[in-house]
This record gives structure tokens, C-alpha cells and sequence, in this order.
């Protein structure tokens, strides 16, 4: 077999170039994919209750208009929009999101720290000061002691599983509301909430079949090119082959990967100079613990999804995930849920080691701690459900930058081209529309000759 353009990976990028490239009546193409399904970490289960689950709490919310189009070519009228309501969990109460805007929540105690950590950097100013040497320093610039160390500090680590020394800061863009000081004291004296913040502020969702839904339908347009079940475990750049588990060889004049970037270069691409290898193996990333807890009955909370920073559960996120859609649940009544739906995130790496065995026990009995389940009601947890993710995000590490612009040169110089959210490694791009976008760019660039501008080396 040999094609035009060979695509590792059935997830956002891959579907979203192959989809371009059927656009653009680029037919010669094949998608791989290791698993049965399609989706990536964008793909949804059903479990043997009825409920389903994502893989992680994704929300659908957009930066560009070709992916508007799509999501309404694919779902048409089944799909839901909302109203982002997101709180953090701490000292016994909810805080809005986001945290720094809204610290007004907090016992008087806890508020007067944050305001005294605020005050203290605003008025040390930023002449002269240095620029941040990691994210560490970011934090302690742009929060003061009190804000870091209720929030930004243990919520990062619960997230990232890396210490913020070994992070950058310079991925942060719109993924971090800084303070404005002046807002802040204004929302605590006239006592209002300031929720308004962010891209995902409001958001759509699937009505059936969770976020997987998308990607099952996008791969619908070129089933007969999609391949499940076929993981590429060897590529020969220079030959411009690659061999599949099964023992295919496979031909290609272009090849895009979203396999993981480390991985591609040391464990599948033959032939690559030792300083990419080198560079590969500084690239960071953690891993995932997913739980779906299905409890019978429901009660009203609006909430969508909330943040963990504190020690008394192992996760850093819970969605409501009968919130996004009422057909997550087994039996709703219409469009109204009979049953709860939380779905929580646990990282793990080597900073941050965490128990497998026994982690349904302890996101149950986390879900207690922090009131989302009421004491005694375990007993009417109906289903449980868990995912392993050995790569959730790519970590924004200090040695990351230099890396990528070793590897990504040499490895396009033979034309292969690594893109996604780990083919490319750069979390800031890594949302699902820009993971999208990313492989529909570069089959333009393949196709047209077109830039590519969502990811960018420079």
C-alpha cells in the first residue's frame, strides 16, 4: 500500500487534516489509528450502566470559524450551550472562578492574607526586575504569598504533577486570569461575584454520545480511509515507509504523526541524529487517572465543573457530567437527569506517584470530603467506571522550546511532520479546536502551499 499523505492518529488533528484533505479533493490519504475507536483523547465510552464518559472534562468552545462550521455540519440541532459555571473547593465553601477575582468568598482571615500578598507585589512594582526564570516565580510575582499559597502552588501541582521550577512561564496567555488589583477590592467591598472571565465562559456539548460523538461523525465522511486497530510501531523516514504491528508496510511522500513526539522519535522513527533524540528525551509530560462515579438520583447543582487545590481529595477537577448533557445518564427524563454523573481527574508522574488499585476508593471518598457526595450516599454510587491516560497534557517545561526546535526542523526536512496535541507539545495550542485546526493547516500547507499559523516554533 502507498499514499500521498500517511496520518498516524484518529484524533482531533489527524481527522481534522484527513478532513481537509477530502476537501480539498486530496483523496490519496490513509489514517492509522492503535485503537478501536477514533477520537483520541477526545473520544467518549458507554459503560455497562448507561453512563457516558469522556476522557476528562473537555468543553467545546472555539477560536476560529472553520471549526464553528464544522461542529455545525456535524451535530446540527443535538447539541447543547452553556453557561460556563465553574467553582474552586476550599476552606469548607465554593469560590467562584475565577479564584484571584473572587477571593471575597473566603473566611475574612484567608482574604486579608490574599489582599496583604496582592498589595505587597503591587507595591514593589516591576522597574527593573527581572524577567521570571520559571513558573514559579511568575506566581509568587503576580499573586504575593497569599494567592500562591492557597491556590496557585498545590492547584498547579495537583494539575501539572511537575514542580512549577521546572516549568515555563511563557505558556500562560489566556490560560491564566492575572489580577487586576483595583477589581479585586471592588468585588470584595461591594460583594459581588466577578465570573466572566476566560475563553470557555460559555460553551456547547454534544446532546448524545459525549465529546467521542464529534470524532465518530468527522470520521464517518472518509470511514473507508480510516484504519482502527493498527498501530504504527516503525517508520523509515528515508525510505518513507511505515510498518504497522500486523506487518504492513505502508508508503507514503508525506507523513503527518500525532503519536507522541518523544515517543515517535525514540521508540518508532529509525535513523534520527542523537541530538534529536536528545532533545526528545527532555520533553515532559504527566498521565491521568479518570473516574466516572454514576449515582442514582439527582439533586440541583448548577455547577459545571470544579477545581480541587486542597489535600483532602486526590483530584484536581470534578465535572458534572449530567449537567453537559442529560443523555450522559442511563433513563433521563427527558432533559432532565435521573441520575448524578461525576467524572474526576487525578495526574500522576514521577513527582507526583499515585496508587491505581485503589483509586476509585479514594476519588469516592474525596467526593465525600468535599460535599458532592452526602454521607451514607455511596451506598447509591450504581456505576464506576476509570481510564488510565499515560499522556494527559505535555508539560510547558523550561528545556521544551529548545527541544522542539531541534527535532521539528530535522524532522520536516524529511518530510514528516508532527502535530496535536503531543505530536506538536505545546499545551498552549492544545485545546481541541486548535488541535483541530492544527491538522486542517497543515493540509493546506501540504495541498496549497499555505502557512501554518496556530503552531508555530517562533
Amino acid at each position: 500500500m502507498r499514499v500521498k499523505y500517511l496520518i498516524i492518529g484518529a484524533g482531533p488533528t489527524g481527522l481534522g487534516a484527513a478532513d481537509r484533505l477530502r476537501e480539498l479533493g486530496q483523496n490519496d490519504f490513509a489514517v492509522l489509528e492503535r485503537n478501536p475507536h477514533v477520537g483520541g483523547l477526545s473520544a467518549s465510552f458507554t459503560d455497562t450502566a448507561g453512563f457516558t464518559w469522556d476522557l476528562g472534562g473537555h468543553v467545546v468552545f472555539s477560536h476560529f470559524e472553520r471549526f464553528d462550521r464544522m461542529l455545525a455540519d456535524l451535530l446540527g440541532d443535538e447539541v447543547l450551550r452553556h453557561q460556563r459555571q465553574a467553582w474552586i473547593r476550599m476552606a469548607q465553601t465554593w469560590v467562584p472562578y475565577p479564584f484571584q477575582n473572587n477571593i471575597r468568598r473566603l473566611p475574612p482571615g484567608l482574604v486579608w492574607e490574599c489582599v496583604q500578598g496582592l498589595l505587597d507585589v503591587t507595591g514593589n512594582g516591576s522597574n527593573g526586575k527581572r524577567p521570571p526564570a520559571h513558573f514559579r516565580e511568575w506566581i509568587d510575582a503576580a499573586f504575593g504569598p497569599g494567592i500562591a499559597r492557597l491556590f496557585m502552588l498545590p492547584y498547579n501541582f495537583k494539575v501539572w504533577a511537575h514542580p512549577p521550577e521546572s516549568m515555563s512561564h511563557r505558556w500562560i496567555g489566556e490560560r491564566v486570569s492575572v489580577v487586576d488589583v483595583p477589581r479585586v477590592l471592588k468585588n470584595i467591598i461591594l460583594g459581588q461575584d466577578d465570573v466572566s472571565w476566560g475563553p470557555n465562559r460559555t460553551f456547547t456539548f454534544p446532546l448524545f454520545g459525549g465529546t467521542g460523538e464529534i470524532y465518530r461523525r468527522l470520521a464517518a465522511r472518509f470511514a473507508d480511509r480510516v484504519f482502527l486497530g493498527r498501530e504504527t510501531v516503525a517508520v523509515d523516514p528515508v525510505k518513507k515507509t511505515a510498518t504497522t504491528a500486523d506487518g504492513q508496510d505502508i508508503g507514503y511522500e508525506r507523513l503527518l504523526t500525532t503519536m507522541p513526539l518523544d515517543r515517535f522519535v525514540l521508540d518508532v522513527a529509525g535513523r534520527m541524529p542523537d541530538a534529536v533524540r536528545d532533545a526528545a528525551a527532555r520533553l515532559k509530560h504527566n498521565g491521568a487517572l479518570i473516574a466516572g462515579i454514576g449515582v442514582a438520583g439527582h439533586r440541583p447543582d448548577p455547577k459545571c465543573w470544579m477545581y480541587f487545590p486542597e489535600a483532602d481529595c486526590p483530584f484536581y477537577r470534578v465535572t458534572n457530567f449530567h449537567n453537559y448533557s442529560p443523555k450522559n445518564t442511563p433513563d433521563p427524563d427527558g432533559m432532565v437527569p435521573r441520575h448524578r454523573a461525576l467524572m474526576t481527574e487525578v495526574s500522576f508522574s514521577e513527582h507526583k506517584p499515585e496508587d491505581q488499585a485503589s483509586h476509585l476508593d479514594r476519588a469516592v471518598a474525596g467526593l465525600t470530603a468535599s460535599s458532592l457526595l452526602d454521607p451514607g450516599e455511596t451506598s447509591r454510587v450504581v456505576s464506576t467506571w476509570e481510564a488510565r491516560l499515560d499522556y494527559a497534557y505535555p508539560i510547558p517545561c523550561l528545556e521544551r522550546d529548545a527541544a522542539l526546535a531541534v527535532i521539528q526542523p530535522v524532522l520536516e526536512a524529511m518530510d514528516v511532520f508532527s502535530r496535536g496535541r503531543f505530536g506538536g507539545f505545546k499545551y498552549e495550542v492544545g485545546n481541541m479546536d486548535h488541535s483541530v485546526m492544527q491538522g486542517a493547516q497543515w493540509a493546506d500547507r501540504m495541498a496549497l502551499g499555505t502557512p501554518e499559523t496556530v503552531y508555530r516554533l517562533d
